[in-house]
């Protein structure tokens, strides 16, 4: 009798435990704001906090100190006039087409400086207008291999003015740079954005990877003609970015023969660095079955928040998945402060069950989300990002991760019930995403009430189960999509869109980006044409659909894409959020 009644007991205690678990899992799919649940395969925060280590680091910092030392002296000798200017080339030894000029006058005057142009809206053009003796010049956007004039007009307060001008000779460009072959076929130039003083330069971003050859697909600025007016010597991966004080933020490594990536730097365009975050390189565990270890580092993106602080896009550095968490870097201190993770937020089964992609360089782990931007909307406070392999764009809350809306090219009985609520319903035709790339918001659109409108790169993969519309159209071509979305009704209607005409030449199943420039012009980027050993960017009018700058890059190299294509001020004043992003 007692041995009957234990196992009845045994039974029950069974029962449970499965019932228990069928309980938290069907919890789980259907709270989609959860922030604390997790299964024994999700990393937890504290231990993605310990994998990466974030930290502030300031020994670049303090090797720069005897050049900006050297740099002030020379400022406040007095040794220095305008017929007896200092210049110094390359200053911090990762910025070859930059210089400083040195000067004083006998009275207060403000400065501006031209490095004259081979053709017209060529010259760059910069304006200091605070009124001082002593004079410090940024001279950007010089040519490579070239002995470069440099007008500089000096202003007085009573309004009468002199003109100095002096040459600066630069060495050749190096020879990874100078094989790849930069043609532009189009450029209208009274209608390209090209800024103030001319100064905004197309920035290809690249994407190297590990290896000594593959450190020296250097990013670049090229002008309206397609010549290189600004590169840098630094390795970098994915992220170059400008920051709201100016800087650049770049993905880098702490020594150029490292295999891997390693620091976030933030630097000017001299090279001149600011601040530094350097990050452990590898995961904490090995995928299961691997003998290697993956390199837990930043991948696709890192976003600015109003407060100076990072979010980036990072893997959990767990044994299983990549590719599917953010976090949130103190400028402070360097140390993360908040840990985002998807697998906390979506179906569980969409990571659970997902094969729709292979990858090796993953070393056997999951890369079932691939996200590969993140943009703030400072205006709700939430976040808009891109996960290529689940075909989605989605806004979440930042602080609480609570879904708001999501934009799928999954069909909707895909989702569970309690996600169905948050799909957008589309307004007419649109395009669905697919493996797309580079999700951010038309800065126009930003304080209207209910609604906004979102640019993507659209890749027109259909990655796993995905609409019938967007299968049927995969791999036929590539677009820049801007959607408006009205966040109250949950609905979305396409407005723009731009590459379909272009057709299979165009079309590649990753990279690339489609950025606003202004009002009615928009920069788009191929990048990953000819099996990545070419890319086209264009700059069209989103309202006519016409192009106005055509730039296509062959000979790319290995690893050296253009992940994405900016278009940058080396002279920024205040950086517009959202239209430089």
């Amino acid at each position: 009798m007692r041995k009957r009644t234990k196992w009845i007991i045994a039974i029950i205690v069974v029962f449970f435990v499965i019932g228990s678990a069928y309980y938290y899992e069907a919890s789980k799919s259907n709270n989609s704001s959860s922030t604390t649940t997790t299964t024994s395969k999700v990393h937890s925060a504290s231990a993605v906090k310990k994998d990466i280590n974030s930290r502030l680091v300031y020994n670049e910092i303090k090797a720069q100190k005897s050049v900006t030392k050297s740099l002030k002296n020379k400022a406040t000798s007095g040794a220095y006039t305008l017929n007896n200017i200092y210049t110094k080339l390359n200053p911090y030894k990762v910025s070859p087409l930059t210089a400083v000029a040195i000067f004083n006058t006998s009275k207060a005057a403000k400065v501006s400086y031209t490095v004259v142009g081979k053709t017209s809206k060529t010259s760059i053009t910069n304006t200091v207008k605070k009124y001082t003796k002593s004079h410090t010049l940024q001279i950007l956007g010089l040519y490579a291999g070239y002995n470069n004039t440099v007008k500089i007009k000096v202003t007085y307060k009573d309004g009468t003015s002199v003109t100095k001008t002096i040459h600066i000779k630069t060495a050749k460009i190096p020879s990874s740079l100078a094989s790849i072959n930069i043609k532009v076929t189009k450029a209208n130039k009274k209608k390209m954005e090209t800024g103030k003083g001319n100064a905004k330069l197309t920035f290809m971003v690249r994407t190297t990877i590990s290896g000594k050859k593959e450190a020296k697909n250097y990013s670049f600025g090229i002008d309206a003609d397609g010549a290189i007016r600004w590169y840098t010597t630094r390795p970098t991966s994915h992220i170059f970015k400008q920051l709201s004080d100016g800087n650049l933020l770049i993905w880098t490594k702490s020594k150029a023969s490292n295999s891997y990536f390693n620091e976030l730097v933030e630097m000017n365009y001299e090279g001149k660095i600011k601040r530094t975050y350097r990050l452990n390189h590898k995961a904490l565990g090995k995928a299961k079955g691997s003998k290697k270890q993956n390199h837990n580092q930043i991948h696709h993106d890192v976003t600015e928040l109003p407060n100076q602080d990072l979010i980036a896009t990072v893997s959990d550095g767990g044994r299983t998945y990549v590719e599917d968490t953010m976090i949130v870097i103190s400028h402070k201190t360097g140390k993360i402060t908040k840990v985002i993770n998807m697998k906390n937020i979506l179906p569980s089964k969409f990571y659970r069950k997902y094969n729709a992609t292979k990858s090796s360089k993953y070393m056997g782990k999951r890369d079932w989300f691939h996200e590969n931007s993140i943009y703030y909307d400072k205006t709700d406070k939430s976040l808009i990002i891109s996960s290529r392999n689940q075909n989605l764009v989605m806004k979440i809350d930042y602080k609480t991760q609570k879904i708001k809306w999501i934009l799928s090219g999954k069909k909707r009985s895909a989702w569970p019930k309690s996600y169905r609520k948050y799909l957008l319903k589309a307004s007419g035709k649109i395009a669905w995403p697919g493996g797309q790339h580079a999700a951010i918001v038309n800065p126009s659109t930003l304080g209207n009430k209910n609604s906004l409108n979102v640019l993507i790169f659209n890749n027109n993969v259909a990655v796993g189960d995905t609409k019938k519309s967007l299968a049927n159209s995969s791999g036929k071509y590539l677009e820049g999509v801007e959607y408006k979305i009205n966040e109250k009704k949950m609905t979305i209607k396409q407005v723009d869109s731009f590459g379909k005409s272009l057709g299979k030449k165009n079309f590649a199943n990753i990279i690339g980006s489609n950025r606003y420039l202004s009002a009615t012009n928009r920069l788009i980027d191929f990048g990953w044409l000819d099996n990545g050993d070419a890319a086209n960017v264009i700059e069209y009018d989103a309202k006519t659909n016409k192009q106005i700058f055509n730039v296509k890059l062959t000979n790319l190299g290995s690893g050296g894409y253009v992940y994405r294509a900016e278009r940058f001020s080396l002279f920024p004043t205040k950086h517009s959020y959202g239209s430089n992003e």
